[in-house]
């Protein structure tokens, strides 16, 4: 582990290097050294070294005489560099032997490989970026959709910290205001007004209810909304799946009871992503086999965000409606499918039902806006300058911080406990800020956020 420790602190000594690329074949390949010794460590196998920081040298990488590649070197000394460490990237071919071969050269000249997230751990701990940044960057990352991408990049820009350390300074001032009252009742003008207190709380809960009313919106930002295609056999549900997705990920036919288990894909409608699945036609089968692949469908019924209830006719589907409301609480949408082959004749009430056609993409775009308005009237609109809340730690947190507010809040109120001792929620819901944030040295809370960080972050 790094931390502060004796143990640590020979760690945080130490120089590292990693791959920050994904190994295999591919045109090149970044590899970072970073520490204290980094400059004097790359020294020995660059020539010609570059004469400036920032600036790209295209250089000989050797291992005393055996010359690796010619590659890109570039230096970032520290503590302006991306995790405050005298830092060299090194931009080589790509593949396996390359790469490789460098980072042996450069271990054997003092540097050692990098743990999983070191680098961006080093940025935390040398006070260049906060926890949740640290965090953002492992999201974003992992980010599947345009959404997740935009919530990412806001916190790593800071937008959930600057919201939290600015709660943080108004507890804080609080807290200072109640102890100057206490210990210089008579100065300046007076005992403080109760009701400014009692506004300043006020003001406080208020933010932490709005931050912690993003948090459904957030998971779903994060996990995707599930959304379960559903109906009878042969109703042209893996068809939709396969055009929403884009590419013919389930098998199509003619034969009933075709799809036997759930198929799941995420897709990125724009607005929220959107996991896809694809379940068994709903009827009474006789086969054992097809009667498993109902059941996960009917699991699926129950934890759906929406579900679209898929047919042929109207009375087909009103049928189907029907059938999945009495199996889940989660809003249904009619969608008359096959709209190809729909003839004037054709019995169909373009009111309650949207029609689409996987063979031409007809109607595909409204139903996912459609999919969009009911995921939002479900989780709510989020206002632009509330940052989100994508983690079950942040919404743990900030709950607990806000049930110490108002513990305080309430003491304040009825008067029951002394001002010096209903303080100590306020204190308490400080630390639990500046645990979120990273303020102070909590080394559980390191190995929760790294443990997931690939090497070379």
């Amino acid at each position: 582990m790094i931390s502060g420790t004796a143990t640590g602190v020979a760690q945080l000594e130490d120089t590292i290097v990693a791959v920050a690329t994904p190994t295999g074949l591919g045109a090149l390949a970044l590899i970072r050294l970073s520490g204290p010794r980094a400059f004097k460590i790359a020294e020995k196998h660059i020539q010609p070294w570059p004469s400036e920081s920032r600036v790209v040298q295209l250089s000989t990488v050797h291992n005393f005489g055996e010359v690796l590649d010619q590659a890109l070197v570039t230096l970032f000394p520290g503590p302006n560099s991306f995790n405050g460490d005298d830092t060299v990237e090194i931009s080589t071919h790509g593949g396996y032997l390359v790469p490789a071969s460098i980072i042996a050269a450069l271990i054997s000249s003092g540097a050692r490989q990098a743990l999983p997230g070191e680098f961006t751990r080093r940025a935390v701990l040398n006070g260049k970026l906060d926890i949740l940044q640290a965090e953002a960057i492992g999201d974003l990352i992992d980010a599947r959709s345009r959404a997740m991408q935009h919530v990412a990049l806001d916190q790593l820009d800071g937008g959930l910290s600057r919201r939290l350390l600015q709660l943080r300074e108004d507890l804080v001032g609080l807290e200072a205001l109640i102890a100057y009252d206490i210990d210089f009742p008579e100065e300046d003008d007076g005992p403080v007004p109760r009701e400014k207190i009692e506004s300043s709380i006020g003001k406080m809960v208020a933010s932490l209810e709005s931050l912690l009313a993003t948090a459904p919106a957030g998971e779903l930002i994060r996990e995707g909304a599930v959304v379960v295609i559903a109906g009878p056999p042969n109703a042209g549900k893996s068809s939709l799946f396969n055009s929403l997705l884009g590419r013919s990920r389930a098998i199509v036919t003619e034969i009933p009871g075709t799809t036997r288990d759930a198929l799941e894909a995420v897709v990125d409608s724009g607005k929220w992503p959107l996991r896809l699945v694809d379940t068994a036609g709903l009827r009474d089968p006789v086969d054992p086999i097809e009667r498993l692949g109902i059941e996960v469908s009917e699991r699926y019924l129950a934890s759906a965000a929406v579900i679209l209830a898929c047919a042929e006719n109207s009375k087909s589907l009103n049928e189907a409606v029907d059938a999945i409301s009495r199996k889940s609480a989660a809003p249904v949408i009619a969608v008359r499918t096959k709209a190809d082959l729909v003839t004037p004749r054709d019995e169909i009430n373009s009111n309650h039902a949207l029609s689409v056609s996987a063979h031409t993409g007809a109607g595909l775009q409204g139903l996912l806006d459609t999919i969009n308005s009911a995921i939002a009237a479900t989780v709510g609109e989020v206002a632009p300058d509330i940052p989100m809340l994508t983690k079950a730690r942040y919404q743990q947190a900030l709950n607990e911080a806000l049930r110490e507010i108002r513990q305080f809040q309430q003491a304040w109120r009825e008067e029951h406990l002394p001002a010096p001792v209903a303080s100590v929620h306020l204190r308490t819901a400080v630390y639990v800020l500046e645990e979120l944030i990273g303020s102070v040295d909590v080394e559980d809370v390191l190995e929760r956020v790294f443990s997931s960080f690939c090497v070379g972050k």
